[in-house]
């Protein structure tokens, strides 16, 4: 398994959301689309903004705590006709409960619980490198961004 993160919630060019997942060398990135629901839920959950009424990814994560469940990690682990598939790898009294999920859900709920996100090595295989899904200016404004720790611009980058 591969360990990735987070980067950026960004839009491609017919304004569709993408998760950026970054290896550990931010090197390599791997674009997931996910609708717009979960690109809005994904990002209050990056940015640490929480509504007054919860959404449905904050109501599943309170549930987890008040049945004393926890999620462990989220493997994004299979694709299949270009759609991906994860898991949600839960904890609860010292049982495993691996439970299928759409990646952006789990990627939603594995920021708000703060759970690591890995790749099958199957996954892993449709890394790019940042120099093939950037053109040379993006990337440059890429590493600007990941040196200065200000993942927020990354939005402009990829435009």
């Amino acid at each position: 398994m591969v360990p990735v993160k987070v980067r950026e919630l960004a839009c491609d060019l017919m304004m569709n959301p993408v998760v950026l997942l970054i290896d550990e060398t931010e090197e390599k990135a791997l674009p997931i689309w996910v609708g717009p629901f979960e690109a809005q839920s994904i990002s209050l959950a990056l940015q640490g903004i929480c509504l007054e009424r919860p959404l449905t990814h904050d109501l599943l994560i309170g549930i987890c705590e008040r049945l004393e469940t926890r999620l462990n990690m989220i493997i994004i682990n299979d694709v299949i006709d270009g759609t991906y598939l994860a898991e949600l790898h839960l904890w609860r009294r010292n049982k495993e409960l691996v439970i299928d999920a759409r990646p952006s859900d789990a990627i939603a709920l594995a920021v708000r619980a703060q759970a690591p996100i890995y790749l099958s090595d199957k996954v892993a295989q449709d890394f790019l490198a940042i120099n093939d899904l950037l053109n040379e200016e993006q990337q440059q404004e890429l590493r600007k961004i990941l040196e200065s720790g200000r993942p927020g611009e990354l939005k402009k980058a990829v435009h």
